[in-house]
């Protein structure tokens, strides 16, 4: 079974994605395309730009840093704004998402075109927050489609009863399989603590009785990088042994470009004894954060994928793509290719386990 652990499909972006209102699902989007690295283009003539148009750069991780600018999703995948009478643009999205939508059907399309058996579709706010949408798309094709539940980061310890009703209600009555959270979501409402704070506790009890796996998104939420990544790795931790039941996936991968060594990658040794947890598992999306720097079929970080065989084990990996938003760099061929086709080192059965066996015995598919 071929099973992208790790896709995506989303309403229309000019929407309100969920949120009480489209300014919010803005809001998120406006953040979330200023941080990234994409290029920012000067729109009359493509010249190279910066986003200090969209947000306080020494505020960052805020929500209170963005600045008045009509940001808005244009179409073709892109995004621009305007300053002092000048538009600007990032192209975030491939041009095909002309529209600024992804629906289950275009996805299930890619899939047949690629030989993908199923894939589970995960989660980040500016994308929208709608369990519902998500649920939709698995039951439009509940043979090829398994969903994650999304619960606001930024309400889980001060409104705990409504966000674990919504979290029961995403799981028991609409059908999804597991949960993502993600961290730095916390940041953008100005809370820089740890996310296994006590008060944080009932709404991870329910987590844990609901017996789901969980998909924890780790990013550095402040500067410096490293340090703040290493940080994050230390809450896992303490997640972990505090809810020795559940299953956890490191969404995405590692945060591969802190490691970037010269033509390699080079992982700080802290990072590994997380995984001396049986529990903890990972994700391998290299081409998505990766993509920008080294061309396929990326030889360089051949070395990392042993490694981890090695360090954690085929049974505990598990292959994504980030599709769509990978297609800016790589076709949905080419992501199966990079390891199927360019990772001879494994073995059969490694193999069989990252791309599909994997995420499918942690949902309790049969292969």
């Amino acid at each position: 079974m071929l099973f992208d652990g790790h896709a995506y499909t989303f309403p229309p972006l000019t929407g309100s994605g969920g949120f009480d209102s489209a300014d919010g699902l803005r809001r998120h989007l406006q953040q979330a395309i200023a941080v990234h690295h994409q290029p920012v283009r000067r729109a009359r003539d493509l010249a190279p730009a910066d986003s200090t148009g969209l947000i306080d750069m020494t505020n960052w991780t805020s929500l209170d840093a963005l600045k008045e600018a009509d940001f808005r999703a244009e179409g073709h995948g892109r995004f621009r704004w305007t300053v002092d009478g000048e538009d600007y643009v990032k192209q975030y999205f491939p041009p095909a998402i002309t529209d600024m939508a992804y629906p289950a059907d275009r996805l299930v399309a890619e899939m047949d075109y690629a030989n993908v058996d199923k894939a589970l579709l995960h989660r980040t706010p500016y994308l929208g927050i709608g369990n519902e949408f998500i649920a939709d798309c698995v039951r439009s094709y509940p043979d090829r489609l398994m969903g994650l539940a999304h619960v606001e980061e930024w309400l889980v310890a001060t409104e705990p009863e409504a966000s674990i009703a919504k979290l029961r209600r995403a799981v028991r009555e609409e059908g999804l399989c597991g949960l993502q959270f993600l961290p730095p979501q916390l940041n953008l409402y100005n809370y820089d603590g740890p996310w296994d704070a006590t008060e944080f506790h009932p709404f991870w009890d329910a987590v844990a009785e609901l017996g789901i796996p969980m998909f924890f998104s780790l990013k550095p939420r402040v500067e410096p990088f490293l340090e703040s990544y290493l940080e994050e790795l230390r809450t896992l931790v303490r997640w972990m042994e505090r809810y020795r039941d559940v299953q956890v996936v490191m969404t995405h991968g590692l945060e591969w470009r802190l490691f970037k060594e010269g033509e390699g990658l080079r992982i700080h040794e802290d990072v590994w004894k997380a995984f001396e947890n049986p529990n903890l598992h990972l994700q391998l999306l290299f081409p998505i954060a990766l993509g920008a720097v080294w061309d396929y079929p990326m030889p360089q970080v051949r070395p990392t994928i042993e490694e981890c065989v090695k360090r954690i084990g085929a049974d505990r990996l598990m292959w994504g793509t980030d599709m769509p938003i990978v297609t800016r760099f790589w076709t949905y061929r080419q992501n199966i290719d990079f390891i199927r086709t360019y990772c001879g080192f494994l073995s059969e059965d490694e193999m069989n386990a990252i791309m599909g066996g994997t995420v499918a015995r942690l949902l309790g598919v049969d292969g």
